[in-house]
């Protein structure tokens, strides 16, 4: 593995190219010059339209959907790169698809997240540079190093900054048991007290129930997620908290998937406002009213910075 480059270049492909224009003027930088597009047949092409013999290349490229496609323009992005002689090629992923499918839940499972990770590093990325993977064990499923950042101190400072002087009645929610930890750090942040939704489904084809652990009559309630996809959980939760007697339901997440029914059920529910970092890029018509998206270009940026000049990327979360 390449230890350093001779300068910084920064190659996106299409899944994110607001982000990636954003980090690069945050950098002081341009795009690097390269036209990422179909053959006839649907096969993905990539020229590469200046040298990079020598450079610290960074390739920003979320896999999320379409996520197969966005997948193959970053593998064969790395191979390109690899093979104009980069001098290491770090592989910027805002948003690492395939995250869920990190163990085997019933027999025979693949677990395509690792499958995944080895395809990345085979295909030539010396450093992986993410946020808020879905389990940080995921970390592990590289064998090259991994830069993760983490996105909650960005939606904790946007509610900070929001609810001000006002943190009397405000509670941190976990949608869930498997959210608590990020829930937790989420709510020392704030100084605000935690509860829990637990829920469980008594039979296959019956309604959840829901048993909230905590106080939240009265309160104003942040649901905490890394991700939203067919938003069910949040909505329903944020449900069960109306019912509870919460005043004002909150929602946040890293990754706003919203595929599916998403936008049409956080539209009919009782949330008020879900805010979600830019780690995918949402289309016009997900960009509800509802929605606020927060930019993680400036986090990216110093953490690119950092690695290039060989400086700690643990003392920048210390900071945020």
């Amino acid at each position: 593995m390449n230890v350093h480059g001779k300068d910084i270049k920064i190659f996106a492909g299409n899944s994110n190219l607001e982000l990636a224009q954003e980090i690069a003027q945050k950098i002081g930088l341009p795009l690097g010059d390269a036209v990422v597009g179909r053959f006839s047949d649907g096969e993905t092409a990539i020229s590469i339209n200046e040298p990079v013999r020598g450079s610290d290349v960074f390739i920003i490229q979320s896999t999320s959907t379409p996520a197969n496609e966005n997948l193959i323009e970053l593998l064969i992005m790395i191979d390109a790169l690899k093979r104009a002689s980069a001098g290491r090629i770090t592989a910027v992923i805002p948003y690492f698809g395939y995250a869920r499918q990190d163990r085997k839940a019933k027999a025979r499972d693949p677990i395509s997240a690792k499958l995944v990770a080895n395809l990345i590093t085979t295909a030539g990325a010396d450093r992986i540079l993410t946020m808020d993977l879905h389990v940080p064990q995921l970390q592990g499923f590289f064998d090259i190093p991994v830069d993760h950042l983490l996105g909650f101190p960005i939606l904790a400072r946007y509610f900070w900054e929001k609810f001000k002087g006002h943190f009397d009645d405000v509670v941190v929610v976990s949608p869930d048991v498997g959210s608590v930890a990020r829930s937790r750090r989420f709510a020392e942040r704030l100084d605000a007290p935690l509860a829990i939704i637990d829920k469980r489904r008594p039979k296959a084809n019956v309604c959840e129930i829901m048993n909230i652990i905590g106080d939240v009559r009265g309160k104003r309630c942040i649901l905490v997620d890394d991700l939203i996809d067919t938003a069910g959980t949040v909505v329903n939760a944020a449900n069960a908290l109306t019912d509870m007697g919460a005043a004002e339901v909150y929602a946040c997440c890293t990754h706003p998937v919203l595929s599916g029914p998403a936008i049409e059920r956080i539209k009919s529910s009782a949330i008020r406002e879900v805010v979600v970092l830019n780690t995918i890029q949402l289309p016009k018509e997900k960009r509800i009213d509802k929605i606020t998206v927060l930019s993680v270009a400036e986090l990216f940026a110093e953490a690119i910075e950092r690695i290039y000049g060989d400086i700690s990327i643990s003392t920048l979360f210390t900071q945020q």
